[in-house]
């Protein structure tokens, strides 16, 4: 049942997570050319604030439930390449660790006052590749 509750936890954080990436870089990366600037800018700040504060706490869930996931199969990674389900997990779990790691570039880049727009719609966009790439990798995923 534990498991069962993790799996529908981790799917609905990952669905709010990849929906938000969504939005910012089909959607509104487009949308807001229609903009006057600073309607543009003032658009970005406020979506931009209530995306981190909601994205936040649905990574840490998200996460979170997938690290229970995990430890359930924490016997499959004695040997991450020995069966097809074993090497799908692996690759999702660096492709997981590669999303972290983008944050934490685009945080030292905020940090240090040289994220550009174009490196921010980048950052966005091979996250969201990541993103999709890992809802794949569950689909091939048959136990």
């Amino acid at each position: 049942m534990l498991y069962s509750g993790l799996l529908i936890v981790h799917l609905l954080a990952a669905i709010a997570f990849i929906g938000t990436l969504f939005f910012e870089v089909v959607i509104w990366h487009s949308a807001r050319q229609e903009l006057a600037w600073s309607a543009q800018f003032t658009s970005d700040h406020a979506i931009a604030r209530r995306t981190r504060r909601v994205l936040h706490a649905v990574v840490v869930v998200l996460y979170g439930a997938g690290i229970g996931l995990a430890w359930h199969y924490r016997g499959v990674f004695s040997v991450p390449w020995g069966s097809h389900f074993a090497a799908l997990l692996s690759l999702k779990i660096v492709l997981a660790l590669s999303i972290i790691g983008h944050y934490v570039w685009l945080a030292y880049l905020l940090s240090h006052q040289r994220l550009s727009p174009r490196r921010a719609t980048w950052i966005r966009r091979s996250i969201l590749g990541h993103m999709v790439l890992i809802v794949v990798l569950a689909k091939l995923m048959v136990r």
